[in-house]
């Protein structure tokens, strides 16, 4: 089965897109970019955030994700008001390994303001090099999972 992901940005991080997406491809990942493709498009972070998170949600391409923004910060914030998204911002290493290892993020939210290119595609190949395993993080996983389940109702 061949690799997929969904991108997305804002305006403020169009150039940083470009630099993963052409990352991800010379790795052999099949990119589908949720926009926005220029620097002077308007269109909110929540909008392109909703349109990644809901085609993930529906599952037919792929299960992960990667936002930008200016800092990550709001894509995160909109992306986790869907059922089933685990946002996490990244912003260094460390983050982008727990973000997999101990929260079994499967959307990466990245600061084009805040990290460099250099930076950003090392972090989303971190993130995308490691997988959650069942472990001592299962009971929080769990207790997230009822947070939302009784969020969502």
């Amino acid at each position: 089965m061949a690799k997929s992901i969904l991108i997305g940005c804002d305006s403020a991080a169009v150039e940083l897109k470009e630099a993963v997406v052409k990352r991800l491809a010379a790795r052999g990942w099949e990119v589908e970019d949720v926009g926005v493709e220029t620097g002077s498009d308007s269109k909110a972070y929540p909008l392109v955030a909703a349109e990644l998170c809901k085609r993930i949600q529906a599952g037919s391409f792929t299960r992960r994700g990667i936002l930008l923004c200016g800092t990550g910060i709001g894509m995160a914030i909109a992306a986790n008001k869907f059922r089933g998204i685990y946002a996490a911002v990244i912003h260094d290493i460390f983050s982008a390994e727990r973000a997999s290892l101990s929260n079994s993020a499967n959307v990466a939210a990245l600061g084009a303001r805040v990290v460099g290119p250099h930076l950003a595609l090392r972090l989303v190949d971190e993130w995308l090099s490691l997988e959650y395993k069942s472990g001592p993080s299962d009971s929080k996983l769990e207790a997230v999972r009822n947070i939302e389940a009784d969020n969502f109702k």
